[in-house]
């Protein structure tokens, strides 16, 4: 029986197929927008994949209708399939996430795939109207907040400074002035000695621009021989 269907989809008039090809074409429009402006953006998941992604689930969610047929038990079957490719898109989007010096980078573009995944879904289910309400309210989450919520960051960015000093009495403290007179926030976090220098990881929070400007001071003290910004968080 299932094999019937199926083949009633693939085999069937050639305006069935065609009906079929306009949805598959409509998920690699919608993917393709939220994935263009991912690849913009440098993310992991680009326009590839988030077309991909799209296309799949709206074939999947196609094939999961005509698998299922008519009746009561239809519904069921339907929900089952479509509850696993929600949990394979949280396996996809588990690898974009990734976890360096106690942050956590990919969120966003994992979200992002697990919505695409759901535009697809709508697609393969013939809701055209919610599928591209969703793309414009996903790109414009992604574009407009972003450039908001980048604005606010900025001011409480907080990066972390490896400072190699010379081991004179004092440098640390100089270090430390030099920072909080430039109106940025400042917490030592580890200061040791290694081979005749002074090491010391610093936690400095404020906006970019200024962070960028004091690391070039700090280059230019006599008692600093290096300083590496190391970003926590994306």
């Amino acid at each position: 029986m299932e094999a019937f269907l199926l083949g009633a989809v693939i085999d069937g008039p050639a305006f069935l197929r065609l009906d079929l090809l306009f949805r598959l074409i409509l998920a690699a429009v919608l993917g393709g927008v939220v994935g263009l402006e991912r690849e913009v953006s440098g993310k992991p998941a680009g326009l590839r994949t988030n077309i991909l992604i799209c296309v799949g689930a709206t074939l999947l969610t196609e094939l999961s209708v005509a698998l299922a047929g008519p009746g009561d038990e239809a519904s069921a079957d339907q929900t089952r399939i479509a509850a696993q490719i929600v949990s394979g898109i949280g396996f996809l989007g588990a690898g974009t996430i990734i976890q360096a010096r106690g942050s956590v980078v990919g969120l966003t573009t994992a979200a992002t795939l697990w919505v695409v995944a759901a535009i697809g879904m709508a697609v393969g289910a013939r809701a055209y109207v919610e599928a591209v309400g969703t793309t414009v309210l996903v790109i414009v989450v992604l574009i407009l907040l972003g450039r908001i919520e980048g604005h606010f960051i900025q001011q409480r960015r907080e990066t972390v400074l490896r400072v190699m000093l010379d081991p004179e009495p004092g440098s640390l403290r100089r270090v430390e002035e030099l920072l909080t007179g430039a109106g940025l926030t400042v917490e030592t976090l580890e200061a040791e000695k290694r081979a005749g220098a002074v090491v010391a990881f610093l936690a400095v929070t404020g906006p970019r621009r200024t962070q960028k400007r004091v690391v070039r001071e700090l280059a230019q003290l006599a008692e600093v021989r290096k300083v590496t910004r190391l970003p926590r968080g994306s």
